[in-house]
């Protein structure tokens, strides 16, 4: 095993909770709710899937189904799918739904999980390249300089800036020729299996993580270690 390819969203780090996304930009824009008003409003936006990074849409509207589908395609499709379904949700103020979608894409939006550093730092420091492969629609290297783990990352592969997002065999194929990795001795980490299991096409090897809470996930990332270790243990056998 040379190379580890990494998913962000749900794998290396996780999006504020809802009511923290709604409450930040309420707060930036000096705009007040009723507690109850809050939640609710809170709990809207979470069903109507507007929050990038958390859940999908309860239920997609007609309108926005093909924006949605390439949505990671361009950043413009993915500002329009996202504020497209903000706006079925009634804010104070029509530009709050540009002002979250603006706030998701800040470092202080996002957490990386608890084992994350330690996982990417321990694979550099045995000379295991990383990437990052991600389906999004904007540059997160400041997410991962904010948060002091660009140093460990060797290449990113946005979908974004590649016109093609996961599981598109040719986005893998994107950072597996930035980081000058085979496919079979390259370890792909996600919490999607529909999307980051493409990398399989390719031969690599992948392993899946929970798309759960920090505070519920403090160790998932761990297990990449041993799987490393295990590979890089094997005995290839001797040709005749």
């Amino acid at each position: 095993m040379t190379a580890v390819l990494f998913d962000f969203s749900g794998t290396l780090f996780r999006i504020e909770s809802t009511d923290s996304w709604l409450r930040a930009v309420l707060a930036e824009a000096g705009r007040e709710l009723p507690e109850a008003e809050l939640a609710e409003t809170a709990r809207a936006l979470e069903a109507a899937g507007a929050q990038p990074g958390g859940a999908n849409p309860a239920e997609l509207p007609e309108e926005l189904a093909a924006v949605w589908a390439v949505r990671d395609e361009s950043a413009r499709a993915h500002r329009a799918a996202y504020t497209g379904l903000s706006r079925r949700v009634a804010l104070p103020d029509a530009a709050l739904h540009d002002a979250l979608y603006e706030r998701h894409m800040s470092p202080a939006a996002w957490t990386p999980y608890p084992d994350a550093a330690e996982v990417l730092r321990t694979l550099r420091a045995h000379g295991i390249a990383v990437g990052v492969v991600s389906n999004i629609g904007w540059d997160l290297r400041p997410v991962f300089r904010a948060h002091g783990l660009d140093a460990h990352v060797d290449a990113y592969a946005l979908s974004y800036e590649h016109g093609v997002q996961k599981p598109d065999p040719r986005l893998f194929t994107v950072a597996l020729e930035a980081l000058g990795a085979e496919p079979d001795k390259t370890l792909m980490v996600g919490d999607s299996r529909p999307a980051d299991g493409g990398a399989a096409a390719l031969g690599c090897r992948v392993h899946f993580v929970d798309h759960l809470p920090v505070a519920e996930r403090p160790d998932a990332l761990l297990p990449v270690l041993d799987l490393v270790g295990a590979a890089r243990r094997q005995v290839t056998p001797t040709q005749a």
